[in-house]
């Protein structure tokens, strides 16, 4: 997750590369940040253009510190 941190915004095709399971289970994750908030879509021709939300992403990492301590 940090590159895609840090790049700020990247093609689903891009952040698929990333990870090593089938492009349906990186589609499917994508909806559910979607959902959460976590990212947001832009449509760009074919392409689906997914940004961080910076704030409410660093929310979550503020909560999920909480257990690591």
């Amino acid at each position: 997750m940090t590159i895609f941190f840090n790049r700020g915004s990247m093609t689903a095709g891009e952040i698929a590369e990333i990870f090593d399971h089938a492009w349906q289970t990186t589609t499917r994750h994508l909806r559910v940040l979607e959902r959460a908030g976590l990212v947001t879509q832009e449509r760009q021709g074919r392409l689906r253009i997914y940004r961080l939300e910076r704030k409410r992403f660093r929310l979550v990492r503020e909560w999920l510190s909480y257990f690591d301590r």
